[in-house]
């Protein structure tokens, strides 16, 4: 089974997305977390084939929590940074290289890209949908 943590502070959009993954994606456990300071301590004890981190959240921004994940030795090809915002300014804040994407999580050809992220997840875990 392939894990997956997505951190983002939008409960609503937790609850939708890791209710979606788990219709779709069989071969994938979504973890989700809505507080950041928790997601650091997931971070340290667990380790995840996909980081899903939403910009902007109270306490710690998305970008603090990346660089975090960086110096821990997390992979930026493991990591997906997602926002409202247009994929524009994603890319003016989250340089190229810093991590795998950044995605509006709101627009539908963002949400095709993830959905083929998702498949190569569930493709490599051999429970494909």
């Amino acid at each position: 089974m392939c894990q997956v943590l997505l951190i983002d502070d939008e409960i609503a959009f937790t609850e939708y997305l890791r209710g979606y993954v788990a219709r779709q994606y069989p071969g994938i456990s979504m973890a989700a977390c809505n507080d950041p300071l928790e997601a650091l301590r997931l971070l340290q004890q667990n380790s995840y084939a996909l980081i899903l981190i939403d910009v902007e959240m109270p306490v710690m921004d998305g970008r603090k929590l990346l660089k975090f994940s960086l110096q821990a030795g997390i992979e930026p090809s493991r990591i997906i940074m997602l926002s409202g915002h247009t994929a524009d300014y994603l890319h003016k804040i989250c340089p190229a290289g810093s991590c795998l994407a950044v995605l509006n999580k709101f627009e539908m050809r963002q949400r095709e890209v993830l959905d083929m992220i998702f498949t190569s997840l569930s493709t490599k875990t051999g429970r494909g949908v």
